[in-house]
């Protein structure tokens, strides 16, 4: 059995995480921190936890989680994890950070974007970008995965396929996505209010949403060249998905019969799926699934190609697990349902 430890389980992501990791056969938790409930028990804070994970939460401490675990599990707020994580801690441990910190290849674009200072920058060249489906054999070897962003999940995926095979224009390509609201974390604001957020929808972080520069990093690497990407979220009414709409300029030439065959790509993931018709975040509720469209438009020459996944799952939690199962060679669907919690 993997010994596993989360720091931060209490947090939406952290708490889907415990949920994951509790019906997986081959982990047994053995760490569970929290710095806002340390004392007291996991099924207290999440009583649809109670007798399954009564667990008494510790204070947040990656050296006692080393120790005891095979694998620790980082759901931290940015700016935490770059002064935690350390070489004698990956001597012990395999690392999954769910938080930014080590995402981005450059210290100084990470301090440009999280206005905090990155305090780990000898760990940045290791640190593997754990996005399975692109980079499942550095993930593999690796000690330190930083597992990526919800929004930056479903639109790297969603776009990588056309730069890899060099299909689309990189002047000008939009990103316009929108998210449930988990996706702000579990943290008392006022703009994650219900009254605040029901029956109305926003546009937040206008073009300085710190999940651009990684989505640019991904789509660079994909392309060959430095990319640039218009990038908009969107805040709505519901408690979890993200739904990201990709406009691109197809190049001269470029058609139908081009796209499917760069999509092809996806054919053997299991977490990937294309569907004929735009997806919809229902019907990746609650899986590690993402769904992707698309519709050409002949008469502007554009592309449009839509991705749906679960912003707790695939965009955090799900993903994280999928990493694990990598790095100890267990079968990568290990722990994760495929089928979606909704089934209309």
């Amino acid at each position: 059995m993997i010994k596993a430890a989360v720091l931060g389980a209490t947090g939406y992501a952290g708490a889907e995480l415990v949920r994951l990791l509790v019906g997986h056969p081959d982990v047994e938790i053995v760490y569970l921190a929290s710095h806002s409930y340390a004392g007291k028990k996991f099924s207290d804070i999440y009583p649809g936890m109670r007798s399954v994970v009564d667990t008494v939460l510790s204070e947040d401490n990656i050296v006692k989680a080393a120790d005891s675990a095979d694998v620790v599990f980082l759901a931290l707020p940015a700016g935490i994890a770059s002064g935690s994580v350390t070489d004698e801690i990956l001597k012990k441990a395999k690392v999954i950070d769910l938080g930014a910190d080590f995402r981005l290849h450059d210290k100084a674009v990470y301090e440009k974007w999280y206005k905090t200072e990155h305090r780990g920058e000898g760990l940045l060249p290791e640190a593997v970008y754990g996005l399975p489906e692109i980079h499942r054999s550095e993930i593999a070897g690796a000690r330190l995965v930083a597992n990526p962003g919800c929004y930056t999940t479903c639109s790297i995926l969603t776009l990588y396929p056309l730069l890899k095979n060099g299909l689309i224009e990189t002047g000008m390509i939009v990103i316009d996505a929108a998210s449930g609201v988990t996706g702000a974390g579990r943290g008392e604001k006022v703009t994650s209010l219900f009254c605040e957020v029901d029956e109305t929808m926003k546009a937040y972080g206008v073009t300085t949403h710190r999940h651009t520069p990684e989505i640019e990093q991904e789509l660079s690497i994909a392309a060959g060249f430095p990319v640039l990407v218009q990038f908009t979220p969107h805040l709505v009414p519901m408690n979890r998905g993200i739904l990201s709409t990709c406009y691109a300029k197809l190049k001269n030439g470029a058609g139908e019969e081009d796209v499917a065959a760069a999509y092809a790509m996806y054919g053997g993931e299991k977490f990937i799926r294309i569907v004929p018709s735009p997806p919809e975040t229902r019907y990746v509720k609650g899986s590690n699934t993402v769904d992707i469209g698309y519709s050409i438009d002949a008469r502007t020459g554009n592309i449009v190609a839509m991705g749906a996944i679960d912003n707790l799952v695939k965009g955090a939690a799900g993903q994280a697990v999928q990493n694990m199962n990598i790095l100890f060679s267990l079968d990568e669907a290990a722990g994760l349902d495929v089928a979606s919690a909704s089934t209309f």
